[in-house]
């Protein structure tokens, strides 16, 4: 980027000993999208038009929003045969890369399979559980300012290892460019067909169905504030794994760590959007200060550096704290997306660690290796739901079914507990049904 084309870099400094310090921070982290009163009425709209109209509604939004003209559901259709196709003309180096993200992904998310268990009691009664896999998913993929065949891989592989009989993907193709790499990461996670639509028309279509399309039980994938509140607002017609904000970052960091490393690792999620978080946690005052410097130097290096430096304005900061435990207790407050413990000794920080959607540990461990090909899940809490929530897994696909096999003796021993709770709850015909199981006197 041209030197002149460089946007000001601005960097926020917080000290965590100054007065107002906890006034700042709480205003810095204050921030969900999803909930603005403005995205809710538009997407309670398009929904409401989409679940009343179908078909007509999706290819008239997919119209006005994503500039496709099209004039059926026929023509926004993406087959199993255009994605392997798609996959066979990459070039040779990114079909490898592909498929070793894909095998490494895969690999992670194998040993999360498991959960079935049953127990016997003395007098017989057996008691378990049993899981099985949800029938039906729709993967959201974003397609606005970037392509992401990475979440392509993240949000597919996790719900073919448990056992997901359809995979449907939707993605948005502004101006009708269908990317070949989602294509073809697609074919690797085993989608059944995909469709090009994308924004709040797309969850409203998986969620209620159309002519063309038909409902799923779960929608996962993140996306912008529009599909983030359309999530929220079919819930319960459907499943979702998160309602998904912007993109966040934290640093923990020492004297030890290379400040250009930490401009980078910071940059890498500023980059994703101007409402991207990216913040630096540190005791040591020479560290912050050489961090600027190296980012208002490699700020000129950007292609995105517009992006980055709206981001830092408005919701990044470098904070200057007692030392590493309050920079951990920080950590936990904010439970921040991706946290990274750039310090010479993690394994010490770990443990004061509670809310957190992943954690890197080391100054090698950088959140972009996570994002790509590490193989744990790079779909993860934001907006502090990690106080909470997970990250996507296998466990998101599966369903968990009780399984009681009540012996006779078992039934006469529980028959009085269950009786005695019904009746003061008030619920008779539950205090007689248990007490049927009495043997006759």
């Amino acid at each position: 980027m041209p030197k002149s084309a460089t946007p000001r870099l601005t960097l926020r400094r917080l000290d965590t000993t100054f007065p107002g310090y906890d006034a700042a921070l709480a205003e810095l982290i204050a921030f969900d999208v999803a909930q603005t009163a403005g995205i809710d009425a538009a997407v309670n709209a398009i929904v409401r038009a989409v679940r009343e109209r179908g078909d007509a509604a999706v290819i008239e939004y997919t119209k006005r929003f994503d500039k496709v003209d099209v004039e059926s559901m026929a023509e926004l259709v993406i087959t199993p045969e255009a994605m392997k196709a798609a996959h066979d003309a990459l070039d040779a180096e990114d079909r490898r890369v592909l498929a070793a993200a894909a095998t490494r992904i895969r690999a992670f998310h194998e040993n999360q399979k498991g959960g079935e268990f049953t127990f016997r009691e003395a007098d017989g009664t057996e008691l378990g559980q049993r899981v099985t896999p949800i029938d039906s998913v729709g993967v959201y993929v974003p397609g606005g300012k970037a392509a992401y065949p990475s979440s392509v891989l993240m949000n597919t592989i996790p719900a073919q290892v448990a056992g997901v009989r359809e995979i449907i993907m939707v993605s948005p193709t502004p101006g009708g460019e269908r990317n070949p790499l989602v294509l073809a990461a697609a074919h690797l996670g085993g989608v059944a067909r995909g469709y090009a639509i994308g924004g709040a028309q797309a969850v409203a279509a998986l969620a209620y169905g159309t002519e063309t399309i038909q409902p799923v039980d779960k929608i996962v994938g993140p996306g912008n504030a529009y599909v983030a509140a359309a999530k929220r607002r079919v819930f319960g017609a459907v499943g979702i794994d998160m309602v998904a904000g912007a993109s966040e970052i934290m640093v923990i960091a020492d004297s030890s760590a290379d400040p250009e490393w930490l401009v980078l690792d910071l940059f890498s999620q500023a980059e994703h959007d101007e409402l991207a978080q990216a913040l630096l946690l540190s005791p040591d005052a020479a560290l912050l200060d050489a961090v600027e410097a190296a980012a208002q130097r490699l700020i000129k290096e950007m292609p995105r550096a517009k992006i980055i430096a709206a981001s830092f304005a408005r919701r990044g900061a470098l904070i200057r704290t007692r030392d590493l435990a309050e920079a951990c207790v920080i950590a936990n407050r904010v439970a921040p997306e991706h946290l990274e413990l750039a310090v010479a000794d993690p394994d010490a920080l770990l443990p004061l660690i509670r809310h957190a959607g992943a954690i890197f540990m080391g100054y090698h461990a950088s959140e972009a290796l996570g994002d790509y090909c590490a193989g744990p899940n790079h779909v993860l809490p934001t907006g502090r739901t990690a106080r909470f929530s997970s990250p996507l897994g296998v466990y998101d696909f599966q369903k968990r079914s009780s399984v009681l096999r009540i012996s006779r003796a078992g039934a006469a021993s529980m028959a009085p507990l269950a009786g005695h709770l019904a009746d003061r709850e008030g619920l008779p015909a539950h205090a007689r049904s248990a007490r049927a199981r009495l043997p006759k006197s």
